[in-house]
């Protein structure tokens, strides 16, 4: 006999996030900032958009989900160790504006010890960050490690997402590999709100005209996917300079601005549903 009940397309089924934060925390909204591939300057991303977020006078908190090549602490000049509680819930470290974060180096006796563990322990530790760390944030932005795997995963599946920021830099083979992780994320059903485009162009330090050095900007992932925001950061020297001294809340720079008004749009957005 035929069963007569509709087949469920479980690819397309609303996802229901298992994990919940420490009883004590509080997360407003979750912000995941992805790309497929290494070395596009994800990080000075989450790391400025946190910055931005911060100076809007909300309260944020940085997940260094990238366990084995943690770049945030370095960016905001933050050491460990990390102090927990006598229930064992983890207290993230705070960067001189409030800004709270909590990595893997932030664990390490010393900073430049590896981490060489398998998938399943990587993703247990990202999955312990949002669950025991005690988040006190209006805003929790994700720093995701590169590609679709583990992390990828578990934040996508286990994490109720806001939304999700995208990055890129203008390259072919880069653009093929980030697509990758937008597609991850339709699958998914988590937002793409913004794509931003890492070392898009440099300005002529004599002239100040605008040189594309990778050809023209490409806006045709966030098109395909139906991202509204599309944001260009130049090669800057500041970025580089301010990343690698740690003092990366001392930049002043209007890069992102429109990406964080998004995603404070979307957060809005979230709880008018709810």
């Amino acid at each position: 006999m035929e069963n007569d009940e509709k087949k469920v397309d479980s690819s397309k089924a609303p996802y229901l996030p298992k994990t919940s934060p420490a009883p004590s925390a509080h997360i407003g909204a979750a912000v995941a900032v992805l790309s497929g591939k290494g070395g596009v300057g994800k990080s000075f991303t989450a790391a400025y958009l946190a910055v931005l977020l911060r100076r809007k006078g909300y309260k944020v908190g940085i997940l260094d989900a990238d366990i084995t090549g943690p770049s945030i602490p370095f960016a905001f000049n933050v050491k460990g160790p990390v102090d927990a509680t006598s229930e064992k819930f983890f207290v993230p470290v705070t960067t001189k504006t409030g800004i709270q974060v909590m990595s893997s180096n932030l664990l390490l006796n010393d900073p430049n010890q590896p981490i060489v563990w398998r998938g399943p322990m990587i993703s247990t530790l990202c999955q312990q960050f949002y669950t025991e760390v005690l988040w006190d944030v209006d805003f929790l932005i994700i720093d995701m490690a590169p590609g679709t795997a583990d992390v990828s995963l578990t934040v996508f599946q286990d994490i109720a997402l806001s939304s999700a920021v995208i990055v890129s830099t203008p390259q072919n083979l880069v653009s093929m590999v980030v697509e990758k992780s937008a597609a991850m994320a339709d699958m998914l059903s988590v937002p793409l709100i913004s794509l931003v485009e890492n070392m898009a162009y440099v300005k002529c330090p004599k002239c100040g005209e605008r040189i594309d050095i990778y050809g023209k900007a490409d806006d045709k992932i966030a098109s395909d996917h139906g991202i509204p925001h599309f944001d260009e950061v130049p090669f800057d020297a500041e970025i580089a300079s301010h990343m690698d001294k740690g003092t990366i809340e001392d930049l002043q720079c209007d890069y992102l601005k429109e990406t964080a008004d998004a995603i404070v749009a979307a957060a809005k957005l979230k709880e008018e549903k709810i």
